[in-house]
């Protein structure tokens, strides 16, 4: 049973109320901006603080309302400089000279349950207050800027993966491998990869191993030290580790003397003399290289005349 509200009411078409299109969050957002008075200020931090839904959806939703012509926002630059938002509501989007799409009809009335018929109201627009941004060329608060990322390793989508290392022949490695990656989603569940993902990164951890580096190891450089933001591509992001962290081999070992070949016998050269010790000269506490107690050359032609 419908009771008339004789005031505080809101008349909300029914293209609004039933439009087959927007989501619940767009038809709800846009009836709660139409009941306001003018010049309230509808911020995307604004109707985050009155009601639950964060500001993704709610600017989500903002994005609806413009899409099917009930809202309609415009930058302007003010004297002081800044520049704002400026938000104009319509209840009707064929009042919206912005809007070039066709209006979408209500769905049919049932006839088994008649409504009142409410008078439109004469004003055709409902405009709100601008929201204050800064006087730079980056997005306003309307639109939420997503922050990038603080980390140097740079995912692609999984099918344009980078160049990967390869074993230098057809190593025997190949099961370590696919077993290595196969393993990775015990260490975080985020690096689960299929199958056919699995055999196109086996040959870069081949090249790995390979180069003498135990499994264990590499299993831990792939899987340590994630970033917190979700993995949209696991086989892009291992992709990229077995590429840029890739190891050097392993130097070359000394051959040892029983792998040196039968050289001819060459004669003994002689050792290098070793120096003189040092020796403390009588005549002035000096030290002196001399295979003898002594003095030393200053001291010695004094005392040989004397």
């Amino acid at each position: 049973m419908a009771a008339r509200h004789p005031e505080q009411f809101t008349v909300v078409g029914n293209h609004l109320a039933q439009h087959p299109e927007m989501s619940l969050t767009a038809i709800g957002l846009a009836t709660h901006i139409q009941s306001l008075p003018e010049g309230t200020p509808v911020g995307i931090k604004a109707l985050a603080a009155k009601f639950p839904e964060g500001e993704t959806r709610i600017a989500a939703a903002l994005r609806e309302l413009e899409t099917y012509g009930y809202l309609a926002r415009t930058r302007e630059r003010m004297p002081s400089g800044q520049i704002v938002t400026r938000t104009i509501s319509y209840n009707q989007p064929r009042l919206n000279p912005a809007f070039t799409g066709t209006p979408v009809p209500a769905a049919p009335r049932s006839e088994t349950a008649p409504e009142p018929e409410e008078p439109e109201p004469a004003a055709p627009t409902h405009s709100v207050t601008p929201t204050a941004t800064t006087p730079t060329a980056t997005p306003t608060a309307e639109t939420p800027t997503p922050s990038a990322p603080d980390r140097t390793e740079r995912t692609t989508p999984t099918g344009h993966l980078p160049l990967l290392p390869a074993p230098a022949a057809d190593s025997f490695h190949h099961s370590a491998a696919i077993a290595l990656l196969a393993r990775l989603r015990l260490d975080d569940p985020r690096l689960l990869l299929s199958e056919r993902d699995i055999h196109r990164l086996a040959p870069a951890v081949n090249a790995w191993l390979e180069r003498g580096v135990d499994s264990a190891d590499v299993r831990r450089t792939l899987s340590a030290s994630l970033p917190v933001e979700p993995l949209r591509h696991p086989t892009a992001f291992l992709a990229h580790r077995l590429t840029a962290l890739l190891p050097p081999p392993l130097p070359a070992a000394a051959p040892r003397s029983s792998d040196l070949p039968n050289l001819p016998n060459l004669p003994d050269l002689p050792r290098p003399s070793r120096p003189a010790p040092f020796q403390t000269c009588d005549g002035r506490e000096r030290a002196f290289r001399s295979t003898e107690p002594g003095h030393c050359r200053d001291c010695a032609p004094r005392f040989a005349a004397a």
